[in-house]
């Protein structure tokens, strides 16, 4: 008998009462949102405006609790330079009317804030921990990162993408095709879609939801968040499901997602070279100032 005494404490070990009795969930979704000095107020109000009145919409509401699980977890923060990452609300489970409602008034109380930099890499990395201690069990890790501009600043954003994809992190894009003029004479960036579909996206069924200007914004939004509570394969070359599409919530196999390799799900390298916002931002400082960013 002691024999079968040890064997009941090792497997006490190795599977911790509770373990197998984590909640169930649909999609685990961290929200990124760039608050970088190429933003202004007005344009960040837009933006948490867009949010608060996307987790409003029916529609939205429908999709969140009308999956396999009926529910979902959502993690909102405003990331800038690469050591600035503020946690706005952290995971909060969405299981019912009234729970997405509650995160709608309070994200819409939360305060705004202006930083400077853009370091997408930061944002990335800073989603991998906090996805680390999702207290549920999500049947899927996305990670949506929304900005303005290209990487220009704490590492090279594909070495920090392929950190969230080797830990099966779904990376989807929501591009502002800002024409505002920048604060500091910043050129804007034409083909800022091209650059987060080839260097920020990846994983399956990763894709990127452009928004035309700030004023567009709620608009994508409200598609963007659509598509990452619902599964759709029929997408067209920006990885944008296309017209008519039906909305169901995704049941990927466990076995096959646990095995699958995430980090070969990226487009090819961009024309322009992934580190084009750090090239940019040097020459630009260089040019108007004489002195190149730290």
């Amino acid at each position: 008998m002691r024999w079968f005494a040890s064997l009941i404490a090792a497997l006490f070990l190795a599977f911790p009462a509770g373990a197998q009795d984590r909640l169930e969930i649909d999609v685990a979704l961290a929200l990124g949102i760039d608050i970088s000095g190429s933003i202004d107020r007005d344009e960040a109000q837009m933006q948490r405006s867009g949010y608060v009145e996307a987790f409003r919409d029916p529609e939205i509401r429908r999709a969140i609790l009308g999956g396999n699980h009926g529910r979902i977890a959502v993690a909102y923060y405003e990331w800038s330079d690469s050591w600035l990452q503020k946690l706005l609300i952290d995971w909060t489970l969405l299981d019912s009317e009234a729970a997405i409602q509650a995160f709608a008034d309070r994200l819409e109380k939360a305060p705004i804030s202006i930083a400077r930099r853009t370091s997408i890499s930061g944002a990335i990395r800073y989603a991998v921990p906090l996805f680390g201690r999702l207290p549920w069990d999500a049947s899927r890790l996305v990670l949506d990162i929304s900005g303005d501009g290209s990487n220009n600043d704490g590492g090279l954003v594909t070495i920090a993408r392929h950190e969230a994809l080797e830990r099966k992190i779904v990376i989807n894009g929501l591009p502002i095709m800002n024409d505002r003029p920048n604060p500091f004479g910043f050129p804007t960036e034409a083909d800022l879609n091209v650059y987060y579909l080839h260097c920020v996206v990846g994983g399956p069924r990763s894709f990127v939801e452009v928004a035309r200007n700030f004023e567009d914004f709620p608009r994508a939004v409200r598609k963007k968040l659509l598509q990452e509570v619902a599964e759709d394969f029929d997408r067209n070359e920006l990885g944008v499901p296309r017209a008519g599409a039906q909305l169901a919530q995704s049941r990927p196999s466990r076995r096959s997602a646990a095995s699958d390799d995430y980090t070969r799900y990226v487009r090819p390298e961009y024309a322009l070279g992934c580190d084009v916002g750090e090239r940019r931002s040097r020459e630009f400082w260089q040019r108007r100032f004489g002195v190149t960013p730290d």
